[in-house]
């Protein structure tokens, strides 16, 4: 794209972007579509691919290996970890962090302020939101903020998480109530906390489970 006239070049249109592209190494060793912006003041990690129309606004983080879906808002000043698939139509505002490999389905929704009003101003009043190392978001899942969503938790498709999420837990449904267990691997345990794909248990802990030293 011509970024002055906003026009599409011949090259731009063909373009054959449903392909997985190489990093540039003149851009960092990242991957931007010629319809994204990465605004100054940001940092996009290596590896990581920015698709079209996304926007990542200054002082925001993004790690590396990450995969950022088309239509896709970063900032300001928001944090993303290693090896994250953000999906399409989501924004990840100011207040939001997310650790590394971390999942979020398409139009996932967050939030940072708790009760806005357009006449208001609260950007004083952000309610940080925290989602843990190797969480799964489902694709239409509501985030109020405030909340943590602890470590390979999954949020079932169009939950409204309104409270924290202990880690490795399942949760679903509006308001979001914990419906049994995952493993690491994103399979549902079964009895004895034992996963029936991968053989790994669990114990649990405060914080809601903690991983075996081995497969049982």
């Amino acid at each position: 794209m011509n970024r002055q006239s906003g026009q599409y070049d011949n090259d731009d249109k063909n373009r054959n972007s449903h392909l997985d592209p190489p990093p540039d190494p003149a851009l960092g060793g990242y991957f931007l579509h010629p319809t994204a912006i990465l605004e100054e003041g940001a940092c996009l990690g290596a590896g990581s691919k920015v698709w079209h129309y996304s926007h990542i606004m200054s002082g925001s983080r993004v790690g590396d290996n990450c995969n950022i879906g088309r239509n896709v808002l970063i900032g300001p000043d928001a944090n993303i970890g290693h090896g994250c698939r953000i999906q399409n139509n989501i924004s990840i505002f100011k207040g939001v962090s997310l650790e590394d490999e971390v999942f979020c389905g398409p139009s996932v929704v967050f939030t940072n302020v708790f009760n806005p009003r357009a006449f208001i101003p609260r950007m004083h009043e952000l309610r940080p939101t925290l989602v843990r190392r190797g969480a799964t978001l489902g694709a239409g899942c509501v985030i109020v903020c405030g909340v943590s969503i602890g470590r390979y938790a999954l949020v079932g498709a169009g939950a409204v998480v309104t409270r924290p999420v202990l880690d490795y837990a399942l949760v679903r449904g509006n308001p979001a109530r914990q419906k049994g267990w995952v493993c690491r691997c994103g399979v549902k345990l079964g009895a004895g906390l034992i996963c029936p794909a991968c053989g790994l248990g669990y114990e649990k802990t405060g914080d809601g489970l903690t991983e075996l030293t081995s497969a049982v």
